[in-house]
């Protein structure tokens, strides 16, 4: 069972993102303030959670949180940047979109950049000990594989309709057949996509 908060009393929002090991796409990151008494039997990772129930669970999580927010950094970006900054600034983003400032973030993760003074925890595998954490993971989760879906159509022999990006056998065969695209991610060390640029 996930654990419903971190500290009783806080307005907790919970932090997660998605596709920062990916090799197209942007990265995706949800912060989600649930009600103290939020359970549900499904809620997980969303690694954990198969397709068809991440996408029952975004309903439920839209329709019951106090707010919700997700937001993404493009692939140009993540270049400019790394994916690091670029995940913890889509969390960032995330976190301005809230209708309801909370008192605690609660990050999937150990590392984080401070925002705006409010206090914050990083919780290494917090996407199965947190249920707020979860939430955003299936948030972030969802909304990237439905960008990822819809790239998927402007550039089909990648496979992005299910590798979501991901540096997967197929779509690195298809990086070296077809080359990169303008979302590919060109700044990954030791990834195809450089021996293509011949870096």
């Amino acid at each position: 069972m996930l654990e419903p908060y971190f500290l009783e009393g806080a307005v907790e929002a919970g932090c997660d993102e998605a596709g920062r090991g990916c090799l197209a796409g942007p990265v995706f990151a949800s912060a989600v303030i649930l009600p103290p008494d939020f359970s549900h039997p499904l809620l997980n990772d969303s690694k954990k959670v198969s397709p068809a129930n991440r996408e029952k669970l975004r309903t439920v999580i839209i329709d019951s949180a106090l707010a919700w927010a997700v937001a993404k950094v493009d692939n140009e970006e993540i270049d400019r940047i790394n994916i690091l900054k670029a995940s913890f600034l889509a969390m960032h983003m995330a976190l301005d979109k809230l209708k309801k400032r909370p008192s605690l973030l609660l990050i999937d993760g150990n590392r984080f950049i401070p925002y705006k003074r409010i206090a914050h925890r990083c919780i290494i595998g917090g996407d199965g000990k947190y249920a707020s954490i979860a939430a955003a993971s299936i948030l972030a989760k969802t909304f990237r594989d439905e960008h990822m879906d819809r790239l998927h159509e402007q550039h089909p022999q990648y496979g992005w309709d299910h590798n979501r990006g991901y540096g997967t056998e197929a779509h690195r065969i298809a990086i070296a057949e077809y080359g990169i695209t303008p979302w590919h991610r060109r700044s990954f060390q030791h990834s195809p996509i450089q021996r293509d640029l011949n870096i």
